[in-house]
């Protein structure tokens, strides 16, 4: 009997023993702590050379490197009142990109970005804050300019190309915000040059640039760049079903950037050339059946009045009777408002035109001398 019992006893000495031998063991069925000397067990080798970028590679990352400095996170956001108690709070507008335009603390970016904000914060590369003011805005061509109180250290303006001789094909860069992803880099080529987008007044952006460069929700107001680092435009909008890169972007060229954002800076709006006229609306005109802009008014004194233009006039035996109706201008076809808008815009006040009208049924021509209109 007690021989018996010191075998059993023996036998759970040794069940115990393999159990806590087996239990102490990794995921592989290994024993935890044994020393394994084949190279599953052991870190690969790490590989001693440094990487050897290509040519494009350094060219890429130098002008990343250069030109993330300049750019900066907006974020703008409204001041609600709640009803039912009528407590002022803040809620987030919306996000963007922008760009150091110079020393003075002035940032470019779209007018869309900023659109009816009651508070605009700039951050910039290196995660400063800064509270920045509207200093003007042109939203027919999606541009505005803001300001921050920042030290000329800090600030460091963009590199400023042009975009006359841009060719399709050639590498773009997009740096921007996608997302709240800030400093995010996408590269791309021209797709096409000279396209025509909307602005959020309807108004027609002639010359856009069309990119392939992945452009996503927050990248508006970011920089378009060469493969030198230059600026040449400044991206806008994107084409897509769902609201996100679809591979068709487009860019505001910089030669309308340097053309309109130092007027913003002085005057705080664009300074532009017209007639000194009020128009009829398209759809008016289009329910009289008449092809062209119809002239409303012509204000005193205006460049219209002087070169003998006529608005809308009540004859001697007190009817109405239609105004000037404008069909070219520049030789150049109007038949809408957009048309008259965008041939005007690429004048300058004090420029002359030629304007062809009718009237009374008869073609007529006249020279205008371009006006700055308020």
């Amino acid at each position: 009997m007690r021989s018996l019992r010191t075998r059993l006893l023996v036998i759970l000495l040794i069940s115990t023993v393999l159990l806590l031998v087996y239990a102490v063991r990794d995921d592989w069925g290994r024993p935890l702590g044994a020393d394994h000397a084949g190279p599953e067990g052991r870190p690969r080798p790490v590989a001693q050379e440094p990487v050897a970028f290509s040519a494009d590679e350094r060219a890429t990352i130098a002008v990343f490197e250069k030109a993330a400095r300049s750019v900066v996170f907006i974020a703008s956001s409204a001041i609600r009142r709640r009803p039912w108690s009528l407590n002022l709070f803040e809620v987030p507008q919306g996000a963007g990109t922008g760009f150091v335009w110079n020393r003075e603390g002035h940032i470019v970016t779209n007018f869309h970005v900023v659109y009816r904000a009651d508070a605009i914060t700039v951050t910039m590369a290196d995660g400063s804050d800064y509270e920045a003011r509207v200093v003007g805005i042109d939203p027919d061509d999606d541009l505005a300019v803001l300001q921050i109180q920042a030290s000329r250290d800090q600030l460091v303006p963009i590199e400023v190309g042009s975009s006359q001789n841009l060719r399709v094909g050639q590498k773009v860069l997009a740096i921007g915000n996608p997302f709240g992803l800030d400093h995010t880099l996408t590269t791309g080529v021209v797709s096409a040059l000279g396209r025509t987008i909307k602005s959020l007044t309807d108004r027609t952006i002639e010359g856009v640039i069309q990119t392939d460069a992945a452009i996503n929700p927050g990248n508006s107001g970011g920089p378009l760049l060469d493969s030198a680092g230059r600026l040449i435009g400044i991206n806008t909008q994107i084409i897509s079903p769902s609201g996100a890169f679809a591979g068709i972007g487009f860019a505001v060229p910089v030669d309308t950037i340097n053309r309109i954002v130092p007027e913003l800076i002085k005057h705080g709006r664009v300074i532009r050339p017209g007639l000194g006229v009020s128009l009829i609306q398209d759809s008016v005109a289009r329910r009289w059946g008449i092809k062209g802009v119809v002239i409303g008014q012509v204000a005193e004194g205006s460049a219209a009045m002087r070169a003998g233009l006529q608005g809308v006039r009540i004859n001697e035996a007190g009817r109405i009777e239609l105004g000037d109706v404008i069909t070219r201008v520049d030789r150049e076809p109007v038949e809408v408002v957009d048309d008259l808008m965008v041939i005007l815009d690429r004048h300058r006040v004090g420029d002359q035109v030629s304007v062809e009208y009718a009237r009374d049924g008869r073609r007529r021509e006249v020279t205008v001398t371009l006006q700055a209109l308020n």
